[in-house]
């Protein structure tokens, strides 16, 4: 059985939505609090096929986890048991890298593996320090799976080569086991949310002008927590509110962390209509809503240190962008490459397919706007920020558009949909 999404130009968007809680801390929440000391509940959980790989990867190691609803944990952290079988994380690339770093520490052998996509994601930026670490970890030239075996650890000093949350986390969660202190050195900022979880759960890490040092021995408490909305899922109905005409739409409990919010500081550039208000703090994080409107837009130039704070939101700016009067260009950004699949190669494919005019780079594009897009059949390439832009695309192309392999949006927002039909957007999944 196949699903596509049938995409029909919009009139207009109107309505309040609240956005699914953000995917990088539900993976968090349960990554790390498997290595906490006690009970806690976790509420506004992302239920999606990421966050579902690693909750399970923890219930495989033995971690006692009850679910009240599909969006509430209550989970017990204490010791993990040696899995009997690998450990499939799916296509989560954060749920493997970041359980790799915390295997590494463990007094068992563990195999960490995934789906033929996750296999073709590097892993040797995580090998590589872990092994500096002590840890003995293999992968197949550098890729899933991954063989973990008992080391003792040692801290490092180590600069990151790439801006990598993943990266970060999984260094820190070994470091966690470690002897001695880690100190990792960032050119970049990247998300920080294992750092403000570590820091809420007791452990000993500071940071100062982009160095972080984590002295081991504190141990790590539970804590309930509710989850902010994810920002990288409210990205697409923003987007949409921004292109279609006469819309007009608020979205409520978004996380602001600003290692996320590259996107909304780039569309404001842009001469967006956004009014962005904060109104509070869950799990450590700030919070506020949305309020966004259709928007005559400009294009821009981005790059350095700003690609870290909106990667995951390139795809969706590219359709923005072909909307906005004069040039956008986007360096930088060599990264999306080695995601779920290669975001740059794949949507300006796909766009092109829809009549864009886009000139791809080694680290970016290029693209000129304003562009009218022509609906057509495209396909996914089973990338869930892939398929979710290419339908906003959609809504501003004349007649309809077609987005094969489509159920890949369960991966990190499964009510996308729904979402967006009740904000009115003509959109409806077909099987056949």
């Amino acid at each position: 059985m196949k699903r596509s999404l049938m995409v029909q130009p919009a009139a207009a968007l109107h309505g309040d939505i609240t956005v699914p809680g953000d995917k990088s801390i539900s993976h968090r929440a349960v990554l790390l609090g498997a290595l906490g000391d006690g009970q806690f509940t976790v509420k506004n959980w992302l239920s999606a096929g990421d966050t579902e790989a690693s909750l399970q990867a923890v219930q495989d190691l033995g971690i006692p986890v009850e679910r009240p609803s599909p969006t509430t944990l209550i989970l017990t952290g204490g010791m993990f048991q040696p899995p009997d079988h690998p450990l499939n994380l799916r296509n989560t690339g954060t749920g493997l890298r970041l359980l790799a770093g915390i295997l590494a520490a463990q007094p068992f052998e563990s195999i960490l593996d995934g789906s033929s996509q996750l296999r073709q994601r590097p892993m040797g930026r995580i090998i590589d320090p872990l092994r500096r670490m002590g840890a003995e970890i293999s992968g197949m030239d550098g890729y899933a799976p991954l063989h973990i075996k008992p080391a003792a650890l040692r801290g490092i000093d180590y600069t990151l080569p790439v801006a990598s949350a993943q990266v970060k986390s999984a260094i820190l969660l070994a470091g966690l086991f470690a002897q001695g202190e880690t100190i990792l050195r960032q050119n970049y900022p990247s998300r920080d949310h294992t750092e403000r979880m570590l820091q809420a759960m007791g452990a000993n890490l500071t940071q100062q002008n982009g160095i972080i040092h984590l002295q081991p021995g504190n141990p790590l408490k539970n804590q309930d927590i509710s989850i902010p909305g994810d920002l990288s899922a409210a990205a697409f109905p923003l987007a949409a509110a921004l292109i279609v005409p006469d819309s007009d739409i608020t979205l409520h409990g978004v996380n602001l962390n600003p290692t996320r919010t590259g996107l909304l500081d780039v569309l404001t550039r842009m001469g967006a209509n956004l009014t962005i208000t904060k109104t509070g703090t869950q799990a450590g994080e700030p919070v506020g809503r949305i309020h966004a409107q259709t928007s005559e837009l400009h294009g821009i130039e981005i790059g350095g240190a700003m690609i870290p704070r909106l990667i995951d939101e390139i795809p969706i700016l590219m359709v923005i962008a072909l909307h906005a009067e004069g040039q956008t260009l986007v360096r930088d950004a060599a990264e999306l490459r080695v995601k779920e699949s290669d975001r740059l190669s794949v949507m300006t494919a796909q766009l092109h397919r829809l009549g864009a005019s886009i000139t791809e780079t080694p680290e970016g594009f290029r693209l000129v706007g304003k562009q009218h897009l022509t609906g057509a059949v495209v396909d996914s390439h089973e990338d869930h920020r892939v398929a979710m832009s290419l339908a906003i695309a959609g809504l501003v192309a004349t007649g309809e558009t077609v987005v094969r392999n489509s159920p890949c949006i369960g991966d990190s927002f499964p009510d996308f949909v729904s979402q967006m039909k009740s904000l009115g957007a003509p959109i409806r999944t077909h099987t056949w």
